[in-house]
């Protein structure tokens, strides 16, 4: 199964020299330098800004102590899981395994199953594991026992990212405020007076009004909203998941998303919101904080036309009437394979000197991800580090923190089939509101009322179908 057959861990006497915090008996020889292979799915800035202090690291504590760690990027996020999965697995053609990889939950839990991940509990003292936000610790503890399998770098929430140019000339023109984009029902609300009063800007085109919100990453919309409503939709222990998806619950996600898109006050055209806010198709959506840099700058109206617009951050709108505050967290850590006492015990190192605070705060401004210590997560120390932050970049960092500051983190437990059932979560309500929205807008060519034309998709009887079709696909995936 695993290829880097010499980097296996033996025995108690070589789990004794790491424990205590990797401890003062370094395995390590500066004359004999151990090389760290990392693998992760890194691209543009985030890449560039992880080059850099690898290289750093190489320069400085690396050459001191006698690692030298050689970052690949393995392209997209599907293709590290792939390569991983190839290497661990033995395929033909397939690279070693590296040292430490970057990956989600469910990869690094597949590959555990394996057995082929390191519980780094065992090379961190107390001190140094809760330095660390619990939540970013507790992701990687498959078992419920406090193992730690995936070692927290970078994270990421989600932000509400506004065109503030175009916002401003509706807020002017109709009384509306920031206030009106702070919960989940008032953002319904505010995108049907948006769609209405574009719609009456051509008083000779019936039924043309403009889609005020989009959306990125479904499964987080339907997976956060449920936590916010009360219920968790995948109830995982011991690697088996229990389904709760609730009806009542469900129907609040349905009409706070499924509903307004149908009638054309949300939209979903590009391969990202972004891109449909470069197009003007939407003027606000919920996205990744690490997409910062991918914000665009301008409207492009057409090949030849467009004009700057300014972007605005704000916090991601709630559910009312929930018992707790919940946010999305996201973005991959590193997972350690097994290897030689001295491997892993490098492969460490290089992880608490890669998170500690300054550094971790000038990857996170440099790359639009999160810092991942308490310490660091603060808008004062981030102020303080001497790491400039500007434009969109600053906005994201204040929003991003307060959010992980003011909110229960949340990301589902790794399970076998947990990628497979999030794909159901993730295009199962998005596609029939696309789809039917396209059904609507014939309807309206032909000369149909915008009530009219979505009589049936709004109905009792189309929801109750789409559950009870959605409930069973995710009933396959109960262990």
């Amino acid at each position: 199964m695993l290829r880097r057959t010499s980097k296996i861990l033996v025995g108690a006497g070589a789990l004794g020299i790491v424990l205590g915090g990797c401890g003062n008996n370094s395995p390590l020889d500066a004359k004999n330098p151990v090389s760290i292979d990392i693998w992760t799915y890194y691209n543009g800035d985030q890449l560039t800004a992880f080059d850099a202090l690898v290289e750093e690291f190489n320069e400085t504590v690396g050459k001191e102590k006698g690692i030298v760690v050689k970052g690949y990027s393995q392209g997209s996020v599907n293709d590290l899981e792939s390569n991983v999965l190839a290497a661990v697995q033995g395929e033909v053609g397939a690279d070693e395994v590296p040292n430490i990889f970057a990956a989600y939950a469910d990869t690094a839990y597949a590959v555990d199953q394996m057995g082929q991940v390191v519980d780094l509990k065992e090379y961190l003292n107390k001190e140094e594991i809760d330095a660390y936000i619990d939540s970013y610790i507790k992701e990687g503890d498959f078992a419920g026992t406090g193992e730690i399998k995936i070692f927290p770098t970078a994270k990421s929430t989600e932000i509400f990212v506004l065109n503030k140019t175009d916002w401003d000339k509706f807020a002017a023109a109709e009384g509306a405020d920031y206030t009106d984009l702070a919960d989940m029902e008032s953002l319904v609300k505010t995108a049907q007076r948006y769609y209405e009063w574009t719609d009456a800007q051509t008083p000779d085109i019936p039924n043309d009004g403009r889609a005020l919100f989009g959306r990125d990453a479904m499964a987080n919309y339907m997976l956060i909203g449920s936590m916010q409503l009360g219920t968790e939709l995948f109830q995982v222990t011991d690697g088996k998941m229990t389904l709760h998806f609730d009806k009542e619950t469900v129907r609040k996600l349905w009409d706070s998303y499924y509903i307004p898109f149908v009638k054309g006050y949300y939209a979903a055209t590009g391969r990202f919101r972004s891109d449909d806010i470069k197009t003007g198709n939407i003027i606000a959506f919920i996205g990744s904080s690490s997409g910062v840099s991918f914000l665009p700058e301008s409207v492009n109206i057409s090949d030849t036309q467009s004009y700057p617009i300014e972007i605005e951050i704000l916090p991601c709108p709630q559910f009312l009437g929930g018992e707790s505050k919940y946010a999305v967290q996201q973005g991959a850590g590193m997972v350690v394979t097994k290897g030689t006492e001295a491997e892993i015990y490098a492969s460490v190192e290089f992880l608490k000197w890669f998170t500690a605070d300054t550094r971790n705060i000038q990857f996170s401004v440099n790359s639009g991800y999160l810092p991942v210590t308490k310490t660091a997560n603060d808008k004062n120390v981030i102020a303080d580090s001497g790491v400039q932050t500007s434009g969109n970049i600053g906005k994201m960092l204040s929003v991003g923190v307060d959010t992980v500051n003011g909110n229960k983190m949340y990301t589902t437990k790794a399970f076998q089939t947990g990628t497979k059932a999030r794909n159901i979560l993730e295009y199962a309500m998005s596609d029939r509101a696309a789809a039917d929205r396209e059904i609507v807008v014939s309807r309206l060519a032909s000369g149909m009322q915008l009530e009219e034309a979505c009589a049936d998709f709004v109905s009792e009887e189309n929801f109750n179908a789409w559950y009870e079709e959605t409930l069973a696909k995710l009933q396959a995936f109960e262990n």
